[in-house]
């Protein structure tokens, strides 16, 4: 009988994508050793309650941030998969605090990149397409098209700079790169900064739905919280074969007037058009033929995605 555990690492483990990660984890994996480490700047602690309820796993947390963590510490030794989600994620806040971004997501890059050399581990790194522009509205995005890298905003920018000081430092190593689009979703630990989360919140306090005016019928790139732990799910298995690729993650791509219509459906909105200076005119769409190749099936119905996310706030508001 086999008695070892496969450890995986997961930074910002307690965020909106680490605590779904975790949990479903737990839940669906066997002899597994889940190292969580998130320094609860954001205070989700929920994201901890009953964690350690599996008997087949076991669950250990740090409350700590990698960046300052040592590489040769026993908490990564034998580790097998680095799940590397810690990171600053608000792009629009990145425009005003691009030194603090650069500073914190590229140097928990740097230590992620010294732990797989030391471990040998499998590094997964969360990308997002926003490293992509294009105004071409029928133009779809691929990996390779690397005259469509125009990121729109410092933490795009920063991405890319990760990205490549991976593929430099680990090409003798083992990583995938994910580009992700915008997260949907729910989880213990999600916020409620992207189109999806905010728009619901809104509507379920009969609020007026804002929107930037140039961005209504702009397309851009989805990942559900479920298609991105698949898609990881589809590496973890093979963390033994040598990868070393970027892929784009993508459930569907969406104009900001496709959410609105799925909100539409489940519940009565009113809508206000805002202007954004950081806002642009770029609309674009992302290609996941790469990933599909991998064995990669992509969510089909976003609808129940949305009333999920409705449901979380069942209130009777009357509207103001």
């Amino acid at each position: 009988m086999n008695n070892k555990f496969t450890k995986i690492v997961i930074s910002g483990g307690l965020g909106h994508i680490g605590s779904y990660i975790s949990q479903k984890l737990l839940k669906t994996q066997k002899k597994i050793h889940l190292v969580i480490i998130d320094p609860l700047y954001s205070q989700r602690y929920p994201s901890l309650f009953n964690l350690n309820n599996n008997s087949k796993n076991k669950v250990s947390f740090y409350d700590q941030d990698i960046r300052n963590m040592k590489v040769s510490s026993r908490i990564f030794s034998n580790t097998k998969v680095l799940i590397h989600l810690a990171a600053k994620t608000e792009a629009e806040n990145s425009f005003s605090k691009k030194n603090e971004y650069l500073q914190n997501n590229l140097e928990g890059t740097r230590k992620a990149i010294e732990i797989t050399k030391k471990t040998g581990a499998l590094l997964i790194f969360p990308s997002s397409t926003s490293v992509y522009g294009s105004k071409i509205k029928n133009d779809l995005i691929f990996e390779n098209d690397k005259e469509k890298l125009l990121p729109q905003s410092p933490y795009a920018e920063i991405k890319l700079k990760e990205e490549n000081l991976i593929k430099k430092s680990l090409k003798n190593y083992n990583y995938v790169i994910l580009r992700l689009g915008t997260v949907i979703g729910t989880s213990t630990g999600m916020r409620f900064h992207t189109a999806v989360n905010k728009f619901s919140y809104q509507a379920s306090l009969n609020k007026k739905i804002t929107i930037w005016k140039n961005a209504f019928l702009q397309i851009r790139p989805y990942a559900t919280l479920k298609d991105i732990f698949n898609s990881m799910l589809i590496f973890i298995n093979r963390h033994e074969k040598k990868t070393n690729e970027i892929y784009n993650l993508v459930t569907k791509n969406l104009s900001v007037k496709d959410i609105v219509t799925l909100i539409k459906a489940q519940k009565k909105v009113r809508l206000t058009f805002v202007n954004s200076k950081i806002m642009n005119e770029m609309t674009y769409k992302i290609s996941n033929e790469k990933l599909r190749k991998t064995g990669f099936v992509p969510q089909k119905n976003l609808r129940n995605e949305i009333i999920k996310t409705l449901n979380l706030f069942n209130f009777h508001n009357e509207k103001n």
